[in-house]
């Protein structure tokens, strides 16, 4: 394909070569004694250009002549060349749409993420990075031009439309993610696409509470708004800056079971200091597993043995339920 289009433009160059070597040697050769080369190839350009500037010298009936098939030849293949460009760039977007199509059809179990906006592009590049597959749905031109230089699979399309849906192997697919701009148009596209995959794990972005219900009405799995997500995590961050994460279990039967890691200094548990794990009892009294210890003398200690000494630097981070955790810190108050 690129050698055909390279092909084309050195086509388009020898045309306008010959014509500017054409229309000079006739200039030259009708204008006679007085007429140079320069003057020759200065005439043929301003009249291929049609820049209005005055002749070099007078005309004469023979040279108004040439000059009308000069421009006549320029005009029209300047008509021509344009038409053909679009035409090539039209045939180049349907090669292109044809190849994305032909590599969206090899793959099976991938993930469909509809929208590249902030948070399409950062699932993207997650997914990129894990080497996992998936496919863009976008409509957004300048969009579009992004996700071709990063190299990602795409579709050009209305995420909306069950046939854009269709293109991107909604049908085969394991996972969809719905992030576009607007709450009522993620789902509409999580209600489509639902219907044409029952089995699929659908992820919605919502930006209001109430639309998380409709969502999962409409068969989202999970709903995300990204405020409150944010907003929660900012906070846990502030609380136990050493923690990292909430960790969700999805069981088989399609439950979700949700962990929570919080931190917790042996100074507020003084009936903690100089015990090891086994003797502290927190995972036989609470339900809590200690994953990890940080001490303001040396490195965190990941996945601590029960024999591990706790000191009054320590931290402990402990990960379980929220009402285990909760019931914890009810104790510690205590």
């Amino acid at each position: 394909m690129n050698n055909l289009f390279q092909g084309r433009r050195l086509k388009y160059l020898l045309y306008f070569g010959a014509l500017v070597t054409i229309g000079s040697a006739g200039f030259y050769i009708i204008g006679g004694e007085g007429w140079t080369v320069i003057d020759s190839i200065y005439m043929t350009i301003i009249t291929l250009s049609t820049v209005g500037f005055a002749e070099v010298h007078t005309l004469s009936e023979m040279g108004k002549l040439w000059t009308i098939l000069v421009i006549v030849f320029g005009v029209s293949g300047f008509a021509v060349i344009v038409y053909e460009l679009g035409a090539e760039l039209i045939q180049f977007n349907t090669y292109r749409s044809r190849t994305m199509r032909k590599k969206i059809s090899k793959l099976n179990e991938h993930y469909i993420v509809c929208g590249f906006g902030r948070m399409g592009a950062v699932i993207a590049a997650e997914f990129h990075k894990k080497q996992v597959p998936f496919v863009i749905i976008e409509m957004n031109e300048t969009k579009i031009n992004i996700i071709q230089e990063s190299g990602y699979i795409h579709i050009h399309g209305d995420a909306t439309l069950d046939d854009i849906l269709i293109d991107a192997g909604i049908k085969e697919c394991k996972g969809i993610v719905v992030v576009l701009d607007n709450d009522q148009d993620n789902l509409f596209v999580t209600m489509s696409a639902r219907n044409l995959n029952q089995d699929a794990y659908i992820i919605s972005r919502c930006a209001k509470n109430e639309t998380g219900t409709k969502l999962k009405r409409a068969g989202a799995n999970k709903v995300v708004n990204p405020y409150i997500t944010g907003g929660h995590r900012m906070a846990e961050l502030l609380i136990s800056p050493y923690v990292e994460d909430t960790v969700s279990i999805e069981t088989p039967g399609d439950m979700v079971i949700d962990f929570t890691i919080e931190e917790f200094a042996v100074k507020h548990l003084h009936e903690l200091n100089g015990k090891s794990i086994s003797e502290s009892k927190i995972r036989e009294n609470y339900g809590l597993l200690i994953v990890g210890i940080t001490s303001g003398t040396s490195e965190a200690v990941l996945n601590p043995g029960s024999d591990y000494i706790l000191s009054i630097e320590d931290k402990l981070m402990l990960i379980g339920s929220q009402e285990n955790l909760n019931d914890f810190k009810e104790n510690i108050k205590n």
